[in-house]
């Protein structure tokens, strides 16, 4: 896998953790909100995992923020 994949993986899970906590959420909280357990909202944010298209629409959703500001800064 290119080097630049996994920058633009982490910097996905950045800002996902970025809306978290601006929303004043824990990921226990998020989790809950888009049906995913928390360690897979910590997977999501520390880019050991990709969260999938439907998983980025439902963050963004709980989170109230646009999809895109998830994925292009």
């Amino acid at each position: 896998m290119p080097a630049w994949v996994l920058t633009r993986r982490r910097a996905i899970g950045g800002r996902i953790r970025d809306a978290r906590i601006d929303a004043q959420l824990s990921q226990v909280q998020l989790g809950e909100r888009i049906g995913r357990d928390h360690k897979t909202i910590h997977r999501y944010e520390t880019a050991q995992s990709v969260p999938t298209l439907v998983d980025l629409l439902l963050i963004a959703d709980a989170l109230d923020v646009p999809p895109a500001e998830l994925l292009c800064y």
